[in-house]
């Protein structure tokens, strides 16, 4: 692209040479000139390995099943210790410090997978602002685009109907003036 097809489009559209805008309205200026928009999930990288297990971490341990399931294991953990510790069988009897032991390892995991998957999150979300900024002052530009073409229309149908009343009040007055001839003469 031209550096003064961009410029004229940033002027015709914008009021403002491509050098003087931010980074959004450049881009939006970019897509009307390419004549698509982007895809922001074409631009976020999907992330390693890691990224990707911290963001299906975060998805089960957000969900009820996850919350049902870890409940039905304390209570299967707490039964059978309860039912076994008459038979001196418990493997983690109460007060079940092995429990608690097991409990904050998880705690203590899943709270930083959890923020690490919610700050990828908030980066995609920042990413699909930007594009829906973007296409919406595209539309936005491409409609005042539209309405200045329908109101040069306009502009033309109404000199083109102000010509033709001159005509014909023009030629009323000439009849007018004829039959004031044929009356007063």
């Amino acid at each position: 692209m031209s550096h003064d097809r961009l410029d004229q489009l940033s002027i015709d559209l914008l009021g403002k040479s491509y050098d003087e805008l931010n980074d959004v309205q450049k881009r939006v200026i970019d897509l009307i000139l390419a004549e698509q928009p982007s895809d922001p999930r074409a631009v976020f990288d999907e992330g390693t390995f890691w990224t990707r297990l911290a963001d299906k971490v975060a998805a089960i341990g957000g969900s009820w099943n996850f919350i049902g399931g870890f409940a039905l294991a304390l209570l299967l953990w707490i039964g059978v210790n309860l039912a076994l510790k008459p038979l001196n069988l418990a493997f983690d009897p109460y007060p079940f410090i092995f429990l608690n032991l097991l409990l904050s390892t998880v705690a203590a995991i899943q709270a930083p997978v959890i923020m690490m998957s919610q700050n990828r999150q908030a980066a995609k979300d920042r990413l699909t602002a930007e594009h829906d900024y973007a296409v919406n002052l595209r539309a936005e530009l491409e409609i005042m685009r539209v309405i200045d073409k329908v109101d040069a229309l306009r502009s033309d149908e109404l000199m083109v109907l102000c010509r033709e009343h001159a005509e014909r009040l023009a030629q009323l007055q000439d009849e007018v003036a004829m039959l004031r001839a044929e009356r007063g003469g």
